[in-house]
């Protein structure tokens, strides 16, 4: 009875024949095109980030230049104000040391924050970075 059972099972082994696998030319084919749609798919995906990160760099550059602009009339409001204080001595020049100082602070706190959110601004398409890394890691394992 075994080797009845076990000559029934050589035929299904014999049956079973492995899948036929496309030509090379085929797979070449198909990995150039595979390659051609990856490489677009990355550079779109490389564009796009770049544009994100430069529009968040132009509104941080706009920031800071409105920090620059109310420092620089806080300047002149502090040097109208030592003008008024020497020349005339009058109260007035209190006021206007006050109004200099105050426009002083917020163009400095404007041009502080701004360089902050400045920095954290990735230039760097990250994703695309990765995304090529793991393409060329996965071309690699299906070479060898």
């Amino acid at each position: 009875m075994k080797a009845e059972s076990e000559s029934s099972r050589q035929p299904q082994l014999i049956e079973q024949s492995p899948p036929e696998s496309p030509p090379l030319a085929e797979l070449l084919s198909r990995l150039s095109g595979d390659l051609q749609l990856l490489t677009r798919q990355e550079a779109a995906l490389a564009k796009h980030e770049l544009s994100e990160s430069l529009n968040q760099a132009k509104q941080q550059a706009a920031a800071l230049a409105l920090g620059g602009a109310a420092l620089l009339a806080g300047v002149m409001v502090l040097l109208a104000a030592a003008v008024l204080a020497l020349a005339l001595v009058l109260p007035a020049w209190g006021a206007a040391l006050i109004v200099g100082g105050f426009v002083s602070l917020v163009g400095t706190a404007l041009l502080l924050t701004g360089k902050a959110k400045l920095s954290q601004v990735r230039l760097k398409p990250a994703r695309t970075v990765d995304s090529v890394e793991q393409d060329m890691k996965a071309m690699k394992r299906a070479v060898t």
